[in-house]
């Protein structure tokens, strides 16, 4: 009796959630509709999550496209990683920087870790540390755990800066208080 109850009260709140899912689809997606460009970003992530929906780049990309029309950060970084990751459309690095930047240029922190990436490793770019080195500061000022584990890297192995153990090892101790295991990693290497 005690697994049946157990196991009713489990199906009750699982459809508690699918509601809460539903009802929150059909409000993003109202105010998406009449234009509210975070709402069109939302319903964006909704769609490529699959969160209340059924997962769909192509209404994903739709609803990003419209959001970051009206200059929405979010939606251009997103479309961004939609482009270097290739989701939902063909993998094209060009669009993916063009997004990145337009985002990064609002300061938004998840963009300009992006470019700081794309210039570090040289993806899509010709490898310029000095503007991976610019775009992981802005990045990292905003606190970016991401951001702070790569320009602590290019300290620890002097890429494109003056080596500098214990600048690296003060980024990569930021970022493990963020609970990246990554940093964490790297720390007990550091030497």
């Amino acid at each position: 009796m005690k697994r049946f109850a157990a196991l009713s009260f489990l199906v009750f709140w699982v459809m508690l959630i699918h509601l809460a899912y539903a009802q929150s689809f059909e409000e993003t997606k109202g105010k998406a509709e009449k234009g509210e460009a975070a709402a069109q970003c939302s319903l964006g992530v909704m769609y490529a999550k699959g969160e209340g929906v059924a997962q769909d780049w192509a209404q994903a990309k739709t609803w990003f496209e419209r959001a970051a029309a009206q200059g929405y950060h979010k939606a251009q970084q997103n479309l961004g990683v939609m482009y270097l990751k290739g989701l939902g459309v063909t993998k094209d690095i060009s669009q993916a920087k063009s997004w990145f930047e337009k985002a990064a240029a609002q300061g938004n922190a998840a963009a300009q870790f992006s470019l700081g990436f794309m210039y570090a490793q040289g993806e899509g770019v010709k490898q310029d540390w000095a503007q991976a080195k610019t775009w992981l500061e802005k990045a990292v000022a905003q606190g970016d755990a991401k951001a702070q584990i790569a320009l602590g890297l290019m300290y620890a192995k002097g890429n494109g800066v003056k080596k500098d153990l214990a600048q690296a090892k003060s980024l990569l101790e930021k970022a493990a208080k963020q609970g990246q295991a990554e940093a964490k990693e790297v720390l007990k290497n550091l030497k």
